[in-house]
């Protein structure tokens, strides 16, 4: 039997447990329902939503954003947050119904016996005091040991969550580690009292696939030891391998719930199936993976060669920065690549490898210490921005986060016209068409030009991102991490635009990214970095079929498997 297959038949008989005399759960939710107060009256956000929890169980909810998932997993243990009115037939803890339970008596139940895993560490952690103390607190505010255990007691807690040099690392604050780092502290606070329940939201989202393997193995671990976990994710690879049962979630209501192999394999509900369909691997390289996606991909033209033109020729790139402490660490030390008109190259590798870094001295944004880089057959780097400047508009950038990118005060026709070449467009009727047009390459409404970038979706906010890029025809757009904060089925629509439009202009891509699987489907040829060099490069049925580094084989072996076919064989 293989590995997949002995999950299946696992999580199979965890399923069958349900409802069996003598099983009560850990944890019972029925009819949910939570609003908010605004000032146009009740806004209902969560529906009737009800599943239970069983010692040693995952219950995933999964669903795009808004979707409710958190707001669900919050009110359940007392965090819905002001203005939210929360009504429920039942919620019982341990047996005992929590509904009617004052905010003191939750912060005694909350760490002790309910873990909370937050997505942002940056946030949730307090900037302002090292790590090891905030984890100390929650010890001490719940009457553990004394000063000297607890401290010991952190240690343990930072080694357990693969924390290296744990001693060191308790003393550092959050803006001293990496995003991985934050989020094993954050983790290591969670279950610091080694609670029943632990809420992960989102625990892995935006982590590279190593750290993120180190995650779900620490998830794991807690269920083998018996905690109950509640998993909110849009990444199905993720739930894939830790959830035993599944809830699917669209606009505040649970439309499909279920065993996660019998879920994922026979899916009965269109949403579903189409969250399933949108998942991006290897498999589903030169596929649309939205129905949108499917017609813009056939009106495009057929996927063009990639032409032997080289657009940026990058040698020996050499980048280093002086650490706090005066000591001198090398970001990337001597990256050569070449990117070909029409191709999309994607750079992996862990947080810290120094992708971005190369990335944004490609752009210019970032001087290189030694090495070259030319754009287009002309010098680019070690040049004054002057003899630049001709070429500037040549190639652009999307980032992870529009949002931060945006002027908060224009709209979007402002941000737009802001991108605008005034010499090329001279006249406001020729900026008013081109914006127009621009909004139909991207799939944007004319609407959408009054509106302020905080009341867009985090879809349009990255479409209007990529109009932006667009605004000057360039000829090549490096995307920085573009995808990797989007919910799968919006992730699913930004790439079949990003192909699309590939094929209608021409485009070349310097794609940026962590995500193996995004990576497998959109790229032409990948570089795998690490400790600031390139280990590795080569077609991406290369790298993810003959790898030929150690590391490139742990990146590959660290991606969680999604084959919802294979379960769907063992379930039919």
């Amino acid at each position: 039997m293989t590995t997949i297959e002995t999950e299946v038949a696992r999580r199979d008989l965890a399923s069958e447990i349900d409802g069996l005399p003598g099983f009560r759960p850990r944890l019972s939710v029925e009819g949910l329902s939570v609003g908010f107060a605004t000032s146009e009256g009740h806004r209902p956000i969560v529906h009737d939503v009800s599943f239970d929890l069983h010692p040693g169980q995952c219950v995933a909810i999964v669903g795009e954003s808004g979707s409710g998932k958190s707001v669900t997993a919050r009110s359940i243990v007392g965090l819905a947050g002001r203005g939210a009115r929360v009504e429920a037939e039942a919620i019982t803890l341990h047996g005992r119904d929590v509904r009617t339970l004052s905010p003191r008596r939750w912060r005694d139940i909350r760490g002790r016996e309910v873990g909370f895993i937050l997505q942002d560490a940056l946030v949730s952690l307090d900037p302002l005091r090292p790590v090891g103390a905030e984890i100390a607190e929650g010890l001490r505010l719940h009457g553990w040991g004394d000063r000297r255990a607890r401290g010991k007691r952190v240690v343990e807690l930072l080694a357990s969550v693969g924390v290296p040099n744990p001693e060191h690392r308790a003393r550092q604050r959050p803006d001293q580690l990496s995003g991985g780092l934050r989020q094993r502290a954050l983790i290591a606070s969670a279950l610091a009292l080694d609670p029943d329940v632990v809420i992960a939201d989102e625990p892995t989202t935006a982590l590279d696939v190593t750290v993120q393997a180190q995650v779900l193995e620490l998830l794991e671990a807690s269920k083998r030891r018996g905690a109950s976990i509640i998993l909110i994710s849009h990444d199905l690879s993720v739930v894939a391998q830790l959830a035993d049962h599944v809830l699917v979630m669209r606009n505040g209501r649970v439309v499909e719930q279920g065993a996660a192999a019998q879920l994922l394999g026979s899916p009965r509900e269109e949403y579903t199936k189409a969250l399933i369909a949108a998942v991006p691997s290897e498999d589903t390289r030169g596929a649309a993976l939205s129905p949108g996606g499917r017609r813009l991909l056939a009106d495009a033209p057929p996927a063009p060669e990639v032409l032997d033109e080289v657009v940026i020729e990058a040698r020996d790139l050499v980048r280093r920065f002086r650490a706090p402490d005066g000591s001198a660490t090398t970001a990337v030390g001597g990256v050569s690549f070449d990117l070909h008109r029409g191709e999309t190259l994607g750079i992996v590798g862990e947080s810290g490898s120094g992708k971005s870094t190369t990335g944004r001295i490609a752009l210019a944004l970032e001087r290189a210490d030694a090495g070259t880089v030319t754009l287009l057959g002309k010098p680019w780097s070690g040049v004054p921005e002057s003899e630049r400047r001709a070429l500037r508009s040549r190639i652009s950038v999307v980032s992870q986060d529009p949002l931060s990118s945006f002027d908060p005060r224009w709209n979007v026709e402002r941000i737009l016209l802001d991108a605008l070449p005034r010499q090329a467009f001279p006249t406001a009727a020729a900026r008013a068409e081109r914006i127009r047009a621009l909004l139909d390459q991207v799939g944007l409404a004319h609407a959408v030009l009054r509106r302020f970038p905080l009341r867009l979706s985090g879809g349009q906010r990255q479409r209007v991102a990529i109009a932006r890029a667009l605004a000057e025809a360039p000829d090549i757009i490096v995307l920085d991490e573009a995808v990797s904060a989007l919910d799968v089925t919006i992730q699913a629509q930004i790439l079949d635009l990003l192909v699309a439009l590939q094929r209608r202009l021409g485009l070349s891509y310097l794609f940026i990214s962590h995500d193996l699987g995004v990576i497998a489907h959109l790229c032409h040829r990948v570089l795998v970095m690490k400790d600031g060099v390139v280990v590795e490069s080569g077609t991406p049925d290369e790298i993810f079929h003959r790898p030929q580094q150690p590391y490139t084989r742990q990146l590959i072996d660290s991606i969680p498997a999604f084959e919802p076919n294979r379960i769907q064989e063992k379930t039919a």
